[in-house]
């Protein structure tokens, strides 16, 4: 994968664009970022507005597109995304509106009473991404998220994650797993796919003071599994307890967390993350590190549910028991 400029780098390049434009900052600050190529600064002026600035690299320029177009098609639909303010495609430059420095999951520690309404906020915007027009989202160039998309993202925590951790050691035990992944996959991707924002989750969405939750990194909108952003956002990063879970999936139309399409979703987003954060720790970036337990588990949850994966998730339960830990939450 190629690399951005450093930081330093970038921050000089940032502070000629906008000097050009006739908006000379007081600050930038760089902010963290995991696989992507791209990089984001917090920039304020004088007079204390700010915004963030996100870069592109040239190979990438496909993706600063589907994020402008994406924005767009949403914030016309009533979706709260950040407002456009400045886009530059030759120097892969986009200044867009600072909805806040906390999401949803920096925010966790302000407990279940204060998060519910946000997540409820979070459901309705859900509803409001899944009745875009699908042709239009089609457009944006994104491929949908199907069967073999689907399966295809859990390679990662097979190799990641699965492998290291000896759980594939006996191939009396691994082939049976990645047959029943095989299943769930196909049933997953067979039922018909609705417009979803493919990475919604708490670390992707922010508090807007009387707007509810704003919605950030959405440029892989495209089609795919129903249920599969409410998994996300009930399943990555933030855990709500089973009666919460249970209250936000019914808002959402779902019948229940029993739900099959719902288990399924939850079980692939579930595995794709930890997937996703073993591969953020193999690159050094740790902090995410803490997550894979409590994600493994909504996992287990739902492999050990569903008629297709039961029977081979047992024969890998031992040796996924140590790398559970204890119940938690938030």
């Amino acid at each position: 994968m190629l690399q951005s400029p450093p930081d330093a780098t970038l921050a000089d390049e940032l502070a000629r664009w906008l000097a050009e434009r006739g908006l000379p900052p007081q600050s930038i600050r760089a902010l963290a970022g995991d696989l992507s190529q791209r990089r984001y600064f917090r920039v304020a002026w004088p007079d204390g507005r700010h915004a963030v600035a996100a870069f592109y690299p040239r190979e990438i320029g496909a993706t600063q597109a589907r994020f402008d177009a994406a924005a767009e098609l949403l914030a016309a639909a009533n979706v709260r995304v950040p407002a456009r303010l400045g886009i530059d495609r030759e120097r892969g430059w986009s200044l867009v509106e600072d909805l806040g420095e906390a999401t949803l999951y920096e925010c966790r520690a302000a407990g279940w009473p204060w998060l519910l309404p946000r997540l409820e906020d979070a459901v309705a915007t859900l509803g409001r991404i899944a009745r875009l027009d699908a042709a239009a989202v089609v457009a944006l160039g994104s491929p949908p998220l199907d069967a073999e998309l689907l399966r295809r993202e859990l390679v990662q925590t097979e190799r990641l994650f699965l492998a290291p951790a000896g759980v594939l050691d006996d191939p009396g035990v691994a082939a049976p797993f990645a047959a029943a992944l095989d299943e769930l996959c196909e049933r997953l991707g067979a039922a018909p796919l609705a417009p979803c924002h493919r990475d919604f989750m708490a670390r992707n969405l922010v508090p807007v003071e009387g707007e509810g939750v704003g919605v950030l990194d959405f440029q892989d909108l495209r089609l795919g599994p129903a249920a599969y952003d409410l998994a996300s956002l009930l399943n990555d990063s933030l855990f709500p307890p089973p009666e919460l879970e249970t209250g936000l999936v019914a808002a959402a139309g779902i019948a229940g967390p029993d739900d099959e399409g719902y288990l399924r979703a939850v079980a692939q987003r579930a595995l794709k993350a930890v997937g996703t954060f073993a591969a953020f720790a193999a690159r050094g970036a740790n902090r995410h590190l803490p997550l894979i337990p409590p994600t493994l588990r909504r996992a287990a949850r739902a492999l050990e549910r569903l008629p297709e994966t039961s029977a081979a998730y047992a024969r890998i339960a031992p040796r996924l028991a140590s790398r559970l830990g204890a119940e938690t939450f938030c």
